[in-house]
Parts: C-alpha cells; sequence; structure tokens
C-alpha cells in the first residue's frame, strides 16, 4: 500500500535509516554497555567508585575516570554547531542551523507558542524535580548507596537516547512532533547528571556545573532568539527539510 512521506509525497517503502539514525542507534548501544560494565563494576570491583567522593578524583586512576571523559567531551561539543554528528534538536541556537522563513515572521504567533512550550517544560522539571529529590532523600537516608547515585546517572545516560531512538515519554507533556522541534532537547545532560549534585566531591559536582551552564545557555538563547526555535519561523525545523530521519517512528505516523 502505498504512503504519504512528510512531504505528502507518496512512498510505496519504508525510508532506509538515515546515516545520523545508525549513528545513534551505535551510541545507544556503546551507552548500554557502559551500563552493563558498571553494574558489573559495582560486584567485582566497588573500589573503583572510590573516585565519587571528595578529590579522590586526584589521588589514583579509575575506570570511571574514562566515563567521566567521555561525557565531558559530549557536553563540550554542545557548544559548538556540528552537523551530520549532533541532531538539528540540539544544534537549533546556533546561527549557523536557522533558516529563516522568507515571509515576515508572526512575532505574536512566536511569542504565544515561546510561552506554552515553556509553560510545558516547567511542568517537566517539576516532575523531573520530584524524581531527583526522591533519590537524593534516599541517598540521604542511606537507602542506596553513592555508587548507585551513578548508575541513576548512567542509567539516565541510556534512557536520554532511547527516548530520541524509541519512545519519548516527555511529548505526552510537551505535545512536539518529534526531537527536532523539541524545546528542552539540550536538558538532556542536567537531567542526566542531576543524581550527582548529592555527591560531594569533585567528579558529580563537575559534570552537574557543565551541565547546568549547557541548559542556562539554551534557555538564554530562547529568550534571545526564540525564532530559532519554532518551525514557522526556521524552515530548518520543518519536516519536510528534515535531513536528521532520526525520530522516524514519529515521522511514519505523519505519513498515514
Amino acid at each position: 500500500m502505498a504512503r504519504t512521506n512528510c512531504t505528502g509525497i507518496e512512498n510505496k517503502e519504508k525510508p532506509p535509516v538515515s546515516p545520523l539514525r545508525k549513528k545513534y542507534i551505535a551510541r545507544l548501544v556503546a551507552r548500554s554497555v557502559i551500563f552493563a560494565v558498571c553494574v558489573v563494576l559495582l560486584f567485582v570491583a566497588p573500589n573503583e567508585f572510590e573516585v565519587l567522593q571528595g578529590l579522590n578524583f586526584f589521588k589514583k586512576f579509575s575506570l570511571l575516570h574514562i566515563l567521566w571523559v567521555i561525557w565531558l567531551i559530549d557536553m563540550i561539543l554542545q557548544f559548538m554547531p556540528i552537523k551530520n554528528e549532533i541532531s538539528l534538536g540540539s544544534q537549533k541556537l546556533f546561527k549557523q542551523r536557522f533558516r529563516p522563513i522568507r515571509e515576515k515572521i508572526n512575532r505574536t504567533a512566536l511569542k504565544k507558542h515561546i510561552e506554552t512550550t515553556t509553560a510545558a517544560a516547567g511542568v517537566v522539571m517539576l516532575l523531573w524535580a520530584l524524581l531527583v529529590a526522591t533519590i537524593g532523600l534516599l541517598y540521604f537516608f542511606d537507602v542506596i548507596s553513592k555508587e548507585i547515585l551513578l548508575l541513576c546517572s548512567v542509567a539516565f545516560y541510556v534512557c536520554d537516547l532511547i527516548c530520541v531512538l524509541i519512545w519519548c515519554p516527555f511529548r505526552l507533556i510537551l505535545k512536539n512532533r518529534c526531537c527536532t522541534t523539541c524545546r528542552i532537547f539540550n536538558w538532556d545532560h542536567f537531567m542526566m547528571f542531576s543524581p550527582l549534585m548529592f555527591l560531594v566531591g569533585f567528579y558529580g559536582w563537575s559534570l552537574f556545573a557543565i551541565s547546568l551552564v549547557i541548559m542556562l545557555v539554551w534557555e538564554l538563547s530562547i529568550i534571545i532568539y526564540p525564532e530559532r526555535f519554532w518551525e514557522f519561523s526556521n524552515d530548518a525545523l520543518k519536516c519536510s527539510n528534515c535531513t536528521d530521519k532520526l525520530c522516524t517512528q514519529y515521522c511514519q505516523k505523519l505519513r498515514k
């Protein structure tokens, strides 16, 4: 049976997996392996987690240093406009990824869009804060250990790409079409590392601090350049102009 793609053109076959989606699938597999390794370390080499405490980060080498470097590089890349490696949804704050529409932007509609999506983002933040607060309370009452706090972050690290590639529960609140138009795309590191704020030490605090800066840069960009975050002012965000083909399960729903 013929199907209609996101541009309104009929296709008889399912489109091939995009190069970027293949890269993200590979990253999901790698993150899953990292999670499995961390779980194994918890049982066979719990001393590896000593670097989480205080300034132990600088006292001896641990396999967790490698993970810290991976996370650091990943966050540094968020400050750079990179094509073909990172989703446009994460890069739309940059001028280089902005394609202004030909006609005049409807500023009233743009303002309404930003207000609506920001209100929805506030709901997500509240729910996430409740989840993280629960994790923090469990830690302070010794129900979970510092090792489990790290595993929470690694689990969120995996779930981040599950949201991108498979299904995202936040879409139920944000009502966004796909990741490209997602209001909170660059909140991912902040959400990942929020459990680490409870770890008194360089390891956790350094990661959380950088993730907080990334989120603040994102939020400031929305305030200063709102037109870059709306598909009716930024042509690059329109489904018909999509080059990522990352959230294909949502795209296919639009073909029906």
